[in-house]
């Protein structure tokens, strides 16, 4: 073994017995807490007795605060943390009321179903002791579910921690049981809490409880979401299968609990860990074969078919073959092969074959070191799409025609889901006796707010169709552009032809949108990344506006080499172009006008606006992601407008190794920024509105924490007198709830300018779902956001209202998009850095959009 797989699991496979052969997921949920059938929990041999204790009648707790329902990894769990949150009751103007009253009303269906408790349902936690200690979990559970006084009840234990939906008699229980072995345990069960349905811990049982359901439908769970294996979707021409399932989730709304459900589907390839080593081998060699397996397999995640479980390769041990032994954990020697003939009636055909290493984490909390499990890799088949697969057009045609379901077929696979549930006799039982029913499908309505117009230089642009109006501004003039006199051309000696007719395009293209456009000087190469490199370092001065690269390859290494040296080295706007680009039969004034406008961009030019109302704003996006080469570090990308248009932008990025670093240099780019508006239009903005885009679950509590302490620091800091209000608004691309409209007799996708601010949204936060993108094929996802921090104290329609007019401010796409321009230009700018530059691009790029 090599790598870090062999650090973490060092020492471990000196035990014969460390050493297990692929039953457990690689990566289990990290709930603490397992519900466990009513009727088979008890151990045989195990005698209970017991003994009622009225001691101990301290006050018990009516909720949840202080609360640590902890994962098995130890740690709270991400979405609890979050649900902790209450930042609405801090924003006095919205404590009230947080729902607009503009535009036009629209009925919309949703993917949520009303969950239905007893008025006075409540969670009852209890704290278990034993002793002696038992290290067990089984022995744990299997000697507390033997007795009587737990016969019958709705119950979640996970060896520590008990909860149940009925209250014990007394506080605290003492009970009494014997093992196999004659011993005599003493079992305490101390009342903790009492927890009302709307408790984030109540939330994590009811999402438990349905996960246990979807089991019962026998649906397996791969990551968080659960698939059925029985009804898979072929894909024969790609080698794919295609396994359909949901993604379920129960929370507290603004005034119910709901259950939403959405589909999904896991891409499975026909093609097993062997067969792919066996290609890999062919086309690489032997000499360089295990260093290229390992490249290509560590990391990834396959499927074992025999028992449908999900394991990570964290690394390839050569030196076991399938004929070795292993010890079973009742002590036995078994070879792999004779274990998988005897316990699954499987014959391995390659004896020669290396095994698959995956760590497998641990259960409990405490720190037992990680087991290692062998997996043999003719029987593991590979899971998602490689990168090249991604690229293939056709391959992605083929899956979106299965994926991209219309919102009326989404309907019928929720209805089904929703019959299923409500039909299955064990899952209509668990919901029953936790007090739990299922009910209908939640309707709601909507607003649609107006659609905005186009301002372009010289005329306003009503455009026909607002999720694209590049026909609409063909005639038009763009607000600003500089001329274009300086600027070199670099391509291979095989592109001369495509040059000249490209060249003519581009200059009348550009004289028609206002964007002076003088010949470059034009530089041939050889086709290899030291060529372009070289030629560029040797011809690029300071009176070079920009580089343009015609690249005949989509090789990462060319445009890696060209972006990192352009961006930070020798900082010069930089547009690289595929040679096949420009080959596309009919498309060349199309592809002329696109390229047009990213390079206006990049040289600082300004392409339509919206209508602004409010005066001296500041919108900025904050996006973050982690490096393609070094996952421990963060890049962190800060776009912010410079004047009050809101058409010219200042843009930073920086990679850092922890949270705090990350809101440390946000003071930094926010002090920048205000200098930079200051520059321009001689004081500072009345208003500055953040967009934080790329937060994960469990990051709410840090923001707040941390990057609006040092945000507000940053705008009291710039100046001493009246500082600037501001706002931070959380914006969250992935969500579960869907909506849809119904029109003629069939559902449809709600119109462009839907806003949802209510019933779907979360009581503790000012919060709501937008619509600002058309889906052609498929059920559009809206947007979420979530207002944690607001000194300005709009009215809920003015955000919205300007939200979705940020949407339309994005340069790279003439037609609206789905989040605010100034999260999509800092989503591009972190892009960039962590896949092709990976260090801070130069402060002399920071006024222009170099990186569209």
């Amino acid at each position: 073994m090599s790598g870090r797989a062999r650090v973490r699991a060092r020492g471990i496979a000196r035990s014969p017995s460390a050493v297990e052969v692929g039953r457990a997921q690689a990566s289990p949920s990290s709930t603490s807490v397992d519900l466990s059938d009513n009727g088979t929990s008890s151990s045989s041999g195990c005698m209970g007795t017991s003994k009622i204790s009225q001691k101990n009648k301290d006050d018990i707790s009516s909720g949840d605060v202080g609360c640590t329902f902890m994962g098995r990894d130890g740690r709270i769990r991400r979405e609890l943390v979050d649900l902790g949150a209450c930042t609405r009751e801090k924003l006095a103007h919205v404590r009230d009321c947080k729902t607009g009253s503009s535009g036009i009303p629209v009925k919309l269906v949703t993917n949520l179903f009303n969950l239905d408790l007893p008025q006075d349902w409540q969670l009852y936690q209890y704290h278990v002791t034993y002793i002696p200690d038992l290290e067990s979990r089984r022995l744990r559970i299997a000697l507390l579910y033997s007795h009587s006084e737990l016969f019958n009840k709705a119950k979640a234990f996970d060896g520590a921690i008990l909860f149940l939906s009925q209250k014990l008699e007394e506080k605290v229980t003492e009970l009494s049981s014997g093992t196999q072995r004659g011993e005599t345990v003493k079992i305490t069960i101390t009342l903790m809490k009492e927890l009302p349905s709307s408790s984030p811990v109540c939330i994590q049982v009811f999402n438990i409880i349905f996960k246990k359901i979807l089991k019962k439908l026998s649906m397996y769970q791969i990551g968080r979401n659960y698939y059925n294996p029985s009804e898979p979707v072929e894909i024969p021409q790609h080698k794919l299968s295609l396994w359909p399932g949901f993604s379920i989730s129960v929370s507290q709304f603004e005034s119910r609990l709901l259950f939403s459900g959405d589909v999904s589907y896991k891409v499975l390839r026909n093609e097993t860990v062997l067969e792919f080593m066996t290609g890999l081998y062919q086309k690489t060699g032997l000499p360089s074969f295990t260093q290229a397996c390992e490249r290509k397999l560590l990391g990834l995640i396959v499927l074992t078919r025999y028992n449908n479980k999900t394991y990570r390769i964290d690394d390839i041990d050569w030196s076991v073959r399938p004929t070795h032994t292993f010890q079973k954990r009742d002590g036995t020697e078994i070879t792999y092969v004779d274990y998988y003939q005897q316990q699954y009636e499987i014959t391995l055909s390659d004896l020669n074959q290396p095994m698959l290493v995956s760590l497998l984490k641990s259960k409990r909390n405490d720190n037992t070191e990680a087991r290692i499990a062998h997996l043999i890799p003719e029987l593991c088949f590979l899971t998602g799409l490689t990168s090249q697969a991604a690229s293939d057009f056709q391959l992605m045609k083929a899956l979106a025609e299965v994926t991209h379901l219309s919102p009326l077929g989404r309907q019928q696979r929720l209805a089904r889901l929703a019959d299923d549930i409500q039909r299955n006799k064990d899952a209509r039982f668990e919901l029953e006796n936790w007090g739990l029913r299922f009910g209908c499908q939640l309707s709601l309505t909507g607003r649609v707010v107006p659609l905005e117009k186009i301002l372009m230089r010289d005329q306003v642009c009503q455009p026909v169709s607002a999720a694209d109006w590049s026909k609409d501004v063909q005639t038009c003039k763009i607000l600003s552009a500089p001329s274009l006199s300086r600027w070199l051309i670099v391509c291979s000696n095989r592109a001369e032809n495509v040059n000249e007719s490209f060249l003519n395009c581009l200059r009348r293209v550009g004289s028609s949108m206002g964007f002076d456009v003088d010949y470059p000087k034009i530089l041939k190469v050889q086709e290899n990344p030291a060529a372009f490199l070289r030629a560029i370092q040797q011809h690029v001065d300071p009176d070079v506006q920009l580089v343009m690269c015609i690249l005949s390859s989509n090789q990462k290494s060319y445009y890696d080499s060209i972006k990192k040296y352009l961006s930070s080295d020798c900082p010069v706007p930089s547009q690289c172009v595929l040679t096949r680009t420009l080959n596309k039969q009919g498309m060349m004034m199309s592809v002329a006008t696109k390229i047009a406008m990213q390079m206006t961009c990049k040289l600082g030019g300004e392409l339509w606006a919206v209508e602004i109302p409010l005066k001296s704003l500041m919108v900025v996006g904050i996006d973050v992601c982690k490096d393609a080469l070094n996952k421990e570090m963060t890049v962190v990308g800060f776009v912010a407008s410079i004047n009050p248009r809101i058409t010219r932008w200042y843009s930073r990025c920086i990679l850092r190794r922890t949270t705090t670093d990350v809101a440390d240099c946000l003071k930094v780019f926010m002090i920048g920024a205000l200098n930079k508006w200051y520059r321009y239009n001689h004081g500072l903005p009345a208003r500055i509105i953040v967009y934080r885009d790329g937060v994960g679950d469990g990051q709410l509590k840090t923001l707040i924490e941390y990057e609006v302490p040092q945000l507000l620091s940053s705008v009291a800091e710039s100046s001493s007198k009246t500082s600037s209000k501001l706002s931070v608004i959380v914006v969250r691309k992935k969500c579960m709830p869907r909506f849809f409209t119904e029109m003629n007799h069939t559902l449809q996708n709600p119109p462009l300018g839907t806003v949802v601010d209510s019933e779907a949204t979360r009581p503790d936060w000012y919060d709501f779902y937008l619509i600002s993108q058309v889906a052609h094929q498929g059920t559009v996802n809206p947007t979420y956001y979530n207002v944690i921090y607001d000194d300005n104290g709009l009215k809920p329609d003015h955000m919205q209202r300007l939200t979705f007019k940020l949407c339309h401010l994005y340069y790279n796409w003439s037609g609206l998009i789905r989040i605010p321009a100034p999260c999509q230009y800092a989503h591009k700018l972190t892009f960039l850095v962590a896949q092709s530059i990976h260090k801070e691009p130069s402060l002399e790029l920071a006024n222009s959009l170099f990186y569209l």
